[in-house]
């Protein structure tokens, strides 16, 4: 039923926002150099990598796997990448990883390669899932949360996962999106790794 939900989502929202999506895909072009969709390896369900896609909202010249900005102020971001992260806009794209199956619209962020490389057996088990557009973690926290605190949040979610609470989540983020409560700059990446980014 999720992977049906996931299917049914995502062909549905690509085909009402094919027409803003390319709009944005223009005027990121227009605004700075480079491609207008950032490609980057992720750990997926199992582990295995895949490539997520994203709006791209730094210069394109940056090091694509160096920390995530921690302000609007960061020089690496565009002007319109600046306004896509702050409105979550950036993400649309996903939406393509959703409907060929290495993503659903709801589970744990997918994080680096290297970073599913350091945790134990129990962290690993966000990895049983299909990682998400959005998650629990991403509603109830976001970029407030440090990564210690997002794993448990995705742990509990990998056993408590329902189409009721995959519902709950997608409205939450949406309400964060049209209030504005949404934090996308990330106050402390990690308790023990401050110098790594997600």
């Amino acid at each position: 039923m999720k992977r049906l939900a996931d299917i049914l989502g995502s062909f549905i929202l690509l085909l009402l926002l094919a027409v803003p999506m390319l709009i944005i895909a223009a005027a990121i072009r227009l605004e700075s150099t480079g491609h207008a969709i950032f490609r980057q390896k992720r750990a997926g369900l199992g582990g295995r990598l895949f490539t997520m896609l994203k709006f791209r909202t730094m210069r394109a010249d940056v090091d694509p796997y160096g920390r995530s900005p921690r302000s609007a102020d960061d020089n690496r971001l565009t002007r319109l990448g600046r306004w896509l992260r702050e409105t979550s806009l950036d993400e649309l794209p996903q939406l393509i990883n959703v409907l060929g199956g290495q993503m659903s619209l709801v589970g744990p962020r997918p994080l680096y390669e290297r970073q599913a490389r350091q945790w134990d057996d129990r962290q690993r088990r966000r990895l049983d899932v299909r990682p998400g557009i959005t998650g629990y973690a991403q509603a109830y926290g976001r970029a407030s949360l440090p990564l210690e605190d997002k794993i448990e949040m995705d742990i509990f979610y990998v056993d408590n996962r329902s189409l009721w609470l995959d519902a709950r989540i997608l409205l939450k983020t949406m309400l964060n999106m049209f209030t504005g409560q949404a934090d996308v700059y990330e106050h402390r990446y990690s308790r023990e790794k401050e110098n790594e980014s997600d």
